[in-house]
């Protein structure tokens, strides 16, 4: 199960392009107009962020589960999946299209492409 969360975090904030066209979402409304009511997906991952600051979804087979709050400018949040689990990180948000880039550690650390659906 530990080489299984492992793989899933991996995919989860695998590296991907540079900025190319994305812009930073800092507003929290305009955070919410874009996810609400919508799933964030990848290769194997299906989220929703709710707007009462829950996070559910399912990866790899596993369900995932957690809390985010917006704070100063970025989307800050817990997950679990499986017997694993991320702590608390805030992350900046950047958008191209429908697709919504995450980098945690406010931007200075890995980051996952997700795409609105």
């Amino acid at each position: 199960m530990q080489k299984l969360s492992g793989v899933m975090l991996a995919l989860l904030v695998a590296a991907t392009p540079a900025f190319a066209d994305f812009r930073p979402i800092q507003e929290e409304n305009m955070f919410r107009a874009l996810v609400e009511g919508r799933e964030l997906t990848r290769f194997g991952v299906r989220l929703e962020v709710l707007p009462h600051g829950e996070i559910t979804g399912r990866g790899f087979g596993m369900n995932v589960g957690g809390e985010w709050e917006w704070r100063d400018g970025y989307f800050c949040r817990t997950l679990e999946f499986g017997q694993s689990g991320d702590p608390y990180n805030c992350q900046l948000v950047l958008q191209d299209g429908n697709t919504l880039r995450f980098i945690s550690d406010q931007g200075q650390g890995d980051q996952a492409d997700l795409r609105i659906r």
